[in-house]
């Protein structure tokens, strides 16, 4: 049976083929009704076919040769650059003008095809869109952005693959009607101009990209994503910057900052009063000293920090409207000192205002790391309605578990993904050796009942995911069963490598059944 995917390509494909079948017929029945439509409802048709199509629609009539010359959406990104360039690729049904079918469309594919294009094209005529994937020289990459600023290019998407290193093309720099630029290029990358050029230009710029950067000796650019070079600018990517150590962003209108895969990166400083969204994903290594985050968006409403490691030193200030936070820490458990724990604490603190917090990879185990953050209080998060942990769960995280828990007071939803750690052993329950040696599990939760007094009274659902016949896992639902006395439903999902029912699990499931409930209302479902 085939995927969802491929239906959907299908789909595609056989709309497009239906509406090239209806544009060839309305020439078959000698009543061109299409024709007679506005150029704008023209462009807006035309938009969902391929170029290549477009292009072989021109030798119509005089009226699509005019359409085709002022079409302002050019996405070269459909065609097939290995193609034979002399192909002749049937076109449709049209059997009244037979030379359709006959055309040589020579240098339809790559770089050849893109220039050929602009060269036609209306020289009144904007370009609102353009773009291309090809594999070019610099000298032919900046002739065809040059061409394509010479019609106020809108909108240009780059990506590049180049034989050596090169320089960041001048002419987009200063095009007035350019407004989103993406640039992206394979290895080994691009170098972009000094900051006197770059702060000169880009000043209508609502949206910009730029992947596979060599900043290495040009400390004069990491200050250049302030107001002043980029006054409009709504939404930032970097990816792949080399080199970049030290970056500091202060647009004031930008929504969404994405960051990425910027290893070198010691001091990262954001202050954003419209900034909504914030990405920053692999980024600090664990090798670098002295490093520090610092972020003030008071507008800032979701932040997702991944595979990071923890930075000596983090001020998240003002995230007043923070609805979603995503963290998952990246650090070598027997690296943390005092500052980095210190670090971490104060990162987590300043999310304080978040409504939705997911803690992926190593959060738990840090925050359990000698019991360092046991007895230190993370500021309550107060507005925090779901948190979802990722932990390999045994009895060294609970102090990490408990101080979370003691911190979210308000808590309705709590998610647990257990993850299968093979070098841990866990110990398996045994309910009659468990109540007999009064397990030092059972005796930690019962005694932080009372200073998890709110997160109970408020938690109503609990899922967790990789639940075994461990311990660890049977105390706290043994726990959250017994004082949770809102608590309506707790899903129970095992792991997927022992989904498989067996004598001893189900002998487990009924005991859990019969475990003493707070909530009359509690459900427990197994899958």
């Amino acid at each position: 049976m085939k995927n969802t995917k491929n239906i959907l390509m299908e789909t595609r494909s056989v709309k497009k083929k239906r509406l090239l079948d209806e544009i060839y017929a309305s020439f078959s029945c000698g009543e061109d009704r299409i024709s007679d439509l506005p150029d704008a409802v023209l462009h807006h048709i035309l938009f969902f076919l391929p170029i290549k199509s477009i292009a072989k629609l021109s030798v119509l009539s005089k009226r699509w040769r005019q359409i085709w010359h002022a079409f302002p959406d050019l996405d070269f990104t459909t065609i097939n650059v290995s193609s034979s360039a002399n192909s002749t690729p049937k076109v449709g049904p049209n059997r009244r003008n037979k030379k359709l079918q006959n055309t040589n469309w020579t240098s339809i594919g790559g770089a050849d095809f893109i220039d050929q294009v602009l060269s036609l094209h209306d020289k009144n005529s904007g370009i609102r869109v353009l773009r291309f994937r090809a594999n070019l020289s610099f000298s032919r990459l900046n002739a065809l952005i040059r061409g394509a600023v010479k019609h106020n290019v809108q909108e240009l998407d780059v990506e590049v693959a180049t034989n050596d290193y090169f320089n960041f093309p001048r002419s987009a720099i200063n095009s007035d009607s350019l407004r989103v630029f993406k640039l992206k290029s394979k290895y080994p990358g691009f170098r972009l101009p000094p900051s006197s050029i770059m702060k000169n230009g880009f000043k209508n710029l609502f949206s910009l990209s730029l992947s596979c950067i060599i900043m290495y000796e040009q400390p004069s650019l990491h200050d250049l994503f302030t107001d002043t070079s980029f006054p409009l600018l709504q939404k930032l990517n970097l990816d792949g910057c080399s080199g970049l150590m030290y970056l500091h962003v202060s647009c004031r209108v930008l929504e969404e900052l994405i960051l990425e895969n910027c290893f070198q990166l010691e001091h990262l400083d954001i202050t954003g009063p419209k900034l909504e969204k914030l990405r920053v994903k692999s980024c600090f290594d664990s090798y670098t000293s002295g490093t520090e985050v610092k972020i003030v968006c008071p507008r800032l409403k979701r932040i997702i920090w991944l595979n990071n490691t923890i930075t000596d030193q983090s001020c998240l200030e003002n995230l007043t409207s923070l609805i979603e936070a995503l963290v998952g820490f990246f650090v070598l458990l027997e690296d943390l000192g005092a500052m980095k724990l210190r670090s971490m604490s104060d990162f987590l603190s300043g999310l304080s205002h978040s409504h939705s917090l997911v803690l992926e990879n190593q959060s738990v185990e840090i925050l359990s790391k000698n019991n360092h953050l046991a007895g230190i209080s993370l500021r309550p998060f107060t507005k925090l309605r779901s948190l979802e942990l990722q932990t390999g769960f045994h009895k060294h995280n609970i102090p990490g578990l408990a101080n979370l828990f003691r911190s979210s007071p308000a808590t309705n939803t709590l998610i647990l993904k257990i993850t299968n750690e093979h070098n841990i052993q866990r110990r398996k329950w045994n309910r009659d050796l468990w109540q007999l040696s009064n397990s030092g599990e059972e005796r930690f939760w019962e005694s932080q009942s009372n200073a998890m007094n709110s997160f109970l009274q408020h938690l109503k659902v609990v899922k967790i995911h990789g639940f075994s016949e461990c311990e660890s896992d049977v105390s706290l639902v043994k726990f959250l069963l017994k004082h949770g006395k809102v608590l309506q439903e707790m899903f129970l999902c095992a792991e997927l490598s022992k989904s498989r029912d067996s004598l001893h699990r189900e002998k487990i499931k009924s005991q859990i059944m019969g475990f003493s409930k707070a909530s009359c209302n509690a459900k427990i479902v197994f899958k």
